[in-house]
């Protein structure tokens, strides 16, 4: 079960796990502080190095000198992303919580109307659905196959599952268990819960730098073993309702 930091006065939390993304942190802190500062309340980005072997360390360090709502994690070993994503909402303060993923390709400028959804109470998260993708054909097809496979198991319609643009309400987290892998599951595991989820298309932009950390086979077949391991958990979901008796 995941336990936040105790929140504060922070409105927005933004976490990004990282990994070897030295020549898209700079650029990160910058597009997330520009999109944050125009809320006029309180926030932080969080960013999680797992485990990076470039400059990311050094770029993150120099960028605390002028950022003061930059907060950094050092996972002491690579971990992976779920473990990256994880340690990131645990200290997160805010109200709201974003998750994005550190290689420029989600779009900060989505995290307003988002959050707008989520401020009016219209559901309890908003995942991020990449219509438009700009990804190399390949991971295209296996992405629509992955998601239709992840749907048909686990009688779901979330077209976009493992978008890394996701926006909470700080109350969604705490009852989450995190397992290897289930960050691309995060929408049906809310739901879970018993929370409301939607989808909203977002930008996505061709990474420009650095290089992706997962191709077709270290990615298809492990989502598609996972995704029978949350099969498994929806069908053994304890759900119940009593009604206590008045004297």
């Amino acid at each position: 079960m995941l336990c936040l930091a105790q929140q504060d006065q922070t409105y927005l939390s933004v976490v990004a796990p990282a990994h070897n993304e030295a020549e898209n942190v700079d650029k990160l802190v910058d597009e997330v502080a520009a999109v944050a500062s125009g809320l006029e309340k309180p926030w932080e980005v969080i960013i999680v190095d797992d485990g990076s072997t470039d400059e990311t360390a050094a770029v993150l360090r120099e960028r605390m000198k002028d950022c003061p709502q930059l907060r950094v994690l050092s996972m002491n070993q690579r971990s992976g992303q779920t473990a990256a994503v994880e340690a990131g909402l645990r200290v997160a303060r805010g109200r709201f919580v974003a998750m994005m993923d550190a290689d420029l390709q989600n779009d900060p400028a989505d995290l307003p109307a988002m959050l707008e959804k989520l401020a009016r109470d219209e559901c309890d998260m908003v995942n991020g659905w990449r219509r438009d993708r700009h990804d190399p054909w390949i991971r295209l097809v296996s992405t629509r196959v992955a998601n239709g496979v992840r749907n048909w198991l686990m009688h779901e319609t979330i077209r976009d599952s493992a978008c890394g643009l996701k926006v909470f309400k700080r109350e969604c987290l705490p009852p989450l268990k995190f397992y290897n892998g289930m960050h691309r599951f995060l929408p049906t595991l809310v739901k879970m819960e018993g929370f409301r989820v939607i989808e909203v298309p977002v930008h996505h932009r061709p990474r420009s730098a650095g290089k992706a950390k997962y191709g077709v086979l270290n990615r298809v077949f492990r989502a598609l073993r996972d995704a029978f391991a949350v099969r498994w958990m929806q069908s053994r979901t304890v759900r119940y309702e009593f009604t206590e008796w008045e004297r």
